[in-house]
């Protein structure tokens, strides 16, 4: 149990002491600054402590906020300071500090905990502070402030207040309006019977499976509950995301949970819709594969976007005016979001299209939705790049870096030939376009020649560091030629089979990529050196399916195909699993982007 430490005798018809016990707290008095600090010593080591000021006046879901969210080590709110374990020795040296400067005297002139959370921050510490918007967090000086105090929580519901910040400020037309007006309650119903983030996205991901495995069976029955489940499973997708705002339960498996499920239920809903075509004598795995395809990359254009910017410095872009000035105008703002086709609006139209029409309507409309969507985000951030001049960091180059995913090849291509061949884009542009070009050629060996040529152009490409106004489209040109590669020679092999080992594959490399773009986020850096050595690297993969092609007959192909993804697959799901399970994986909640 945590410990609460109140710093002087309570007011008179005060609650602090119930509502820090509701909120979990075991709850000490303190008589000055220097029993608070005695107090603060006798707790626990592994325990989270608080310091409240006696006099405090709030909603409890101010305390909550304040006081409860196990992503940061010191948090504060007006009154009230907290510090989780590894946030203890800042806490009890500033503590120490105010009492040997004699603050311990001052209990009645003004607050223990304002006067500790100044000092945190005199010491450079980062301490936490919630936006608190309506909700009323306050220490009165006297009995009237303490009334119109008081009285400002009454006017408040809290509630209500917590219920609406339960939901994402900015989040898609169809989500705002039709899932979350309802699923906010569904999310405080699962709080109040225990259930946890985690396992609501656990039956989130069991549900789209389920849809998936209805959508297999190829009947027009399997089709529509296959529609309805997976609006069910975006509904607990949006829940187990509400539920962890309401109670804040974050944890670090709950980042990586709802960081991966949403492709993993995305991606096997596209393999159940190929299973039923095919089960109604239609072969739609070329589209399947592309969508997903399709998906990834411009997944990877978004995270290699707002890796290369976030922390950058430049002038203002005349096209982030232009959208900033269409934001003000409402109706812009849902029309805008909506044509980015977002992960609501994108589930909605597959889930009606699959149970009322056919697997490939249902992927020539994801295909083209997806495809305008792609030109549209991607048009608007190479104008942003080519007219806002942004000086970019070593960390966002060296992020670049590490979501290219060179190999070992491409390191020793590197060392061979030092001399730069150019800006790193139009290397990677080039040797992309060079692949490509022999994928279409018609001769057998022509592809492994052009991906001999694409290795090359990977190491020129990261020979320099990624800071040139489009060198954050590395990546995603990276991926595109990768997968494109697989689903090109799969095609080609025209055997049974083939595509859905391509499927599987790309399915296998792109959780790999994904991975990457978490622990990124994270600040944990990119996979072990180790794990990207042992899969090959992306320009590794790619000239190892264009030999195995010119080599292995149709059949012998796709049996490679399977054995290479069920290989990658291993290697990265436990690697994966034992990085985010660990103690040293980052306690992020990932909030999900809106494609």
């Amino acid at each position: 149990m945590s410990t609460a430490i109140l710093t002087g005798q309570p007011v008179p018809g005060s609650s602090i002491e119930g509502d820090l016990r509701s909120l979990g707290f075991d709850v000490r008095v303190a008589v000055d600054a220097a029993d608070a600090e005695r107090l603060v010593a006798e707790a626990p080591c592994e325990q989270r402590v608080a310091l409240v000021d006696a006099r405090f006046v709030g909603h409890v879901h101010a305390l909550r906020l304040g006081l409860t969210d196990p992503r940061f080590p010191l948090a504060a709110v007006p009154g009230a300071v907290t510090a989780q374990p590894e946030g203890r020795v800042t806490l009890t040296r500033a503590l120490a500090r105010d009492n040997s400067a004699g603050g311990g005297t001052a209990l009645a002139v003004d607050s223990l905990p304002d006067r500790i959370v100044t000092a945190l921050a005199d010491d450079g510490a980062e301490v936490y502070r919630p936006e608190l918007g309506s909700l009323v967090a306050a220490v009165p000086a006297d009995p009237q402030a303490r009334n119109e105090a008081r009285q400002a929580v009454a006017d408040v519901d809290d509630e209500a207040v917590r219920l609406k910040s339960a939901v994402k400020s900015r989040d898609g037309f169809f989500t705002t309006h039709f899932i979350s007006p309802y699923s906010r309650y569904l999310a405080r119903w699962c709080a109040r019977r225990g259930l946890t983030p985690n396992q609501v996205t656990t039956a989130s991901l069991i549900t789209a499976l389920i849809a998936a495995a209805c959508a297999a069976t190829g009947t027009r029955g399997g089709f529509i509950a296959a529609g309805v489940l997976l609006i069910a499973s975006f509904v607990l997708d949006c829940t187990d995301g509400q539920l962890a705002r309401y109670s804040l339960q974050y944890s670090t498996l709950g980042a990586w949970l709802d960081a991966t499920f949403d492709r993993a239920k995305e991606y096997a809903y596209y393999a159940g819709l190929a299973l039923g075509a095919a089960r109604g004598g239609d072969d739609v795995w070329a589209l399947a594969l592309g969508a997903m395809i399709l998906q990834t990359c411009r997944h990877v254009v978004d995270f290699s976007f707002n890796e290369a910017n976030h922390d950058a410095t430049a002038n203002t872009s005349p096209t982030a005016a232009l959208s900033d000035k269409l934001d003000s105008v409402g109706w812009t703002v849902w029309v805008r979001r909506m044509i980015v086709l977002p992960i609501g609006e994108r589930w909605a139209m597959i889930a009606v299209l699959t149970a009322a029409t056919t697997p490939r309507i249902t992927f020539y409309a994801l295909l083209i939705g997806c495809a305008f969507a792609a030109t549209y985000t991607t048009a608007g951030r190479v104008l942003r790049s080519l007219t806002r001049k942004a000086q970019r960091t070593d960390r966002a180059a060296q992020a670049l870096a590490d979501l290219a995913d060179n190999g070992p090849l491409s390191g020793l291509l590197a060392r061979v030939a030092r001399a730069p061949l150019g800006a790193p884009f139009l290397v990677a542009l080039a040797g992309t376009v060079v692949l490509a070009v022999a994928l279409f050629s018609g001769m057998t060996w022509a592809p492994v020649a052009g991906a001999v040529v694409y290795a090359i152009a990977a190491a020129q490409a990261l020979y320099r560091p990624l800071k040139g106004a489009l060198d954050w489209l590395v990546p995603p040109l990276f991926r595109a030629a990768e997968y494109g590669t697989v689903l090109i020679l799969a095609a080609t092999a025209d055997v049974n089979g083939a595509l859905p080992a391509a499927f599987g594959l790309v399915a296998a490399v792109a959780y790999h990529h994904y991975d990457t773009v978490y622990r990124i986020r994270g600040n944990a850096g990119a996979p072990p050196a180790w794990l990207v050595r042992a899969i090959g690297g992306h320009e590794g993969r790619t000239l190892l399916v264009t030999v195995l092609a010119a080599l292995l007959t149709a059949s012998q192909f796709t049996v490679a195909l399977t054995v290479l993804a069920v290989a990658v697959a291993l290697l990265v799901l436990v690697e994966s699993i034992r990085f985010w399970v660990s103690a040293g994986a980052p306690a992020v909640h990932d909030e999900g982007e809106p494609a």
